[in-house]
């Protein structure tokens, strides 16, 4: 167990209706919008049972109908990954990703990463939260061997592509030099969702044309991540001669959404430098504290818990307000979690994510005095990586900033924190905090661990399965019905999307 100072917290207190010795308009809403404490109290017992349901499922072989789709196998993951590799080492799936990934920093400067949903939003948390955030403007020098990260495959935007096209083509013109090589991470557990696969088509190509179709260095430049069984992207990765144990699976019992900690986050987080073992061992910390500590120490039931009551009580929409930008994608990555986990039968909390300071001038006159249908959920860092920024003396003091001169930025972010939770507790508007010390690969993997976990106990609160996404297949299916009613181009061609003509 790590120390206090390097865990994650959840603290709630503000939720909480406080004690009233006289009746005001404030106490009457207090009442109407925050948590009796004898509520949190009830919840605890219901929470802890719910925590031994989620710990025998991970036994479960064999489920019965009414409980499938049944994927836990995501809870012991972070620590099967550190306990294979310290015992087989490169043999260890840990040692076939770390293996890919050298092989891709040591022989390309760019990667371009293609996927959607689960299979994109963990990278671009794990990339956003912990690399530089301007890395790819950076020389290669100062990225030290780190290839620049390109996301793709995500959407079907055509121009978007196109631009991508535009930019490799214009700076990777050399194939023999490393520093113009570029390489290409496709992720898709099935190998036939239809954005991902029409996406690595069109780069698989592009890729072809830069190395030439029969060159050895194009299966070293691609690294799949699919599927153990009928997946159409490893059946094509071998036909174009990709060994094997070149392609990294993911495990069929983990969800795309909770799969971060197969080689879906691990590959492109080591391919960017990163601690892959530092965030496992996070990961892994916050799985233990799930199982072993009572109620008033666990993060994953305090949040699931909690929310779980908010909802219930009509704060259906859940906002995870990140005071960093760098996590800004880390919310992203949770809107998928809870969307596609507890969005079902017409029931569960839709989330949004929010940036402070950025969104007080757009959605904070919404937050603070809107629609009362809101729980905030505040993604706090304790500390920042680099030294403050300070406002400093001027000459000119027309923005009447000297009498700040000795204040940084880390001072306005707490400045303004503060003044946004008092004054959404002066009209009784639900906030919590998540709390990091720092931003780390510990800790992300902490969040991460910590964020999948409380789903899967709020869903078993709720009733609702959080294991797979009946409405989400229901899309893809009509969207290939579309695409095959659709006429085909006539060569050189262009569709008005708007219109389909």
């Amino acid at each position: 167990m790590q120390l206090p100072d390097e865990n994650i917290e959840y603290q709630f207190t503000r939720l909480l209706v406080p004690q009233h010795e006289t009746w005001t308009p404030l106490a009457e809403l207090q009442n109407q919008h925050l948590l009796p404490p004898e509520e949190v109290e009830r919840i605890k017992k219901r929470a802890t049972e719910v925590r031994g349901q989620v710990a025998a499922e991970r036994e479960l072989q064999n489920p019965p109908t009414n409980m499938r789709p049944l994927q836990p196998g995501f809870i012991d993951l972070p620590q099967q990954q550190l306990e294979g590799y310290k015992r087989k080492q490169d043999r260890s799936e840990l040692g076939r990703v770390l293996r890919v990934a050298q092989r891709l920093r040591d022989t390309v400067d760019r990667v371009v990463v293609l996927g959607i949903g689960g299979s994109y939003l963990a990278s671009k948390a794990i990339f956003d939260a912990l690399c530089h955030t301007y890395h790819n403007e950076m020389p290669a020098k100062l990225r030290m061997g780190k290839p620049r990260i390109y996301f793709e495959g995500n959407n079907v935007d055509n121009d978007a592509l196109q631009d991508l096209f535009e930019l490799l083509e214009n700076t990777c013109v050399e194939p023999d030099l490393v520093e113009e090589r570029w390489g290409v991470v496709v992720i898709s557990k099935s190998g036939d969702t239809l954005e991902t696969a029409a996406a690595y088509r069109a780069v698989r190509g592009e890729a072809a044309k830069f190395y030439g179709p029969k060159s050895e260095l194009l299966r070293k430049v691609i690294a799949p991540i699919t599927g153990a069984k009928n997946s159409k992207l490893r059946e094509l990765c071998k036909a174009d001669g990709i060994p094997d144990d070149d392609i990294l699976t993911i495990p069929d019992e983990i969800g795309g959404r909770f799969s971060v900690f197969t080689g879906v986050g691990l590959l492109p987080a080591a391919v960017m430098g990163l601690d892959v073992r530092a965030m496992l061992l996070g990961a892994a910390t916050m799985t233990r504290r799930f199982i072993e500590e009572p109620f008033d120490r666990n993060p994953v039931l305090q949040f699931a818990a909690v929310n779980h009551l908010m909802t219930e009580r009509g704060k259906t929409t859940r906002v995870l307000s990140a005071w960093s930008k760098k996590l800004e994608a880390v919310g992203w990555w949770y809107d998928q979690l809870l969307s596609e986990s507890l969005g079902k039968t017409g029931r569960g909390a839709t989330p949004i994510t929010t940036v402070g300071t950025r969104d007080l001038h757009s959605r904070g006159q919404q937050h603070q005095d809107g629609t009362r249908d809101k729980l905030i959920n505040n993604l706090v860092v304790r500390q920042v990586k680099h030294p403050a920024v300070m406002i400093g003396m001027a000459d000119r003091n027309e923005d009447d900033l000297n009498q700040f001169s000795r204040k940084g930025m880390p001072d306005l972010l707490d400045a303004a924190f503060r003044g946004a939770n008092e004054a959404y507790a002066d009209v009784a508007r639900p906030t919590a905090d998540i709390v990091l010390p720092m931003i780390s690969e510990h800790t992300i993997g902490q969040l991460l661990q910590m964020l999948m976990l409380a789903t899967v106990v709020e869903g078993r609160l709720a009733g609702t399965n959080p294991y797979g996404q009946p409405g989400v297949e229901a899309y893809k299916a009509n969207m290939l019905r579309a695409l095959k009613a659709t006429p085909n181009l006539p060569k050189g061609e262009v569709r008005d999307a708007a219109k389909g003509v």
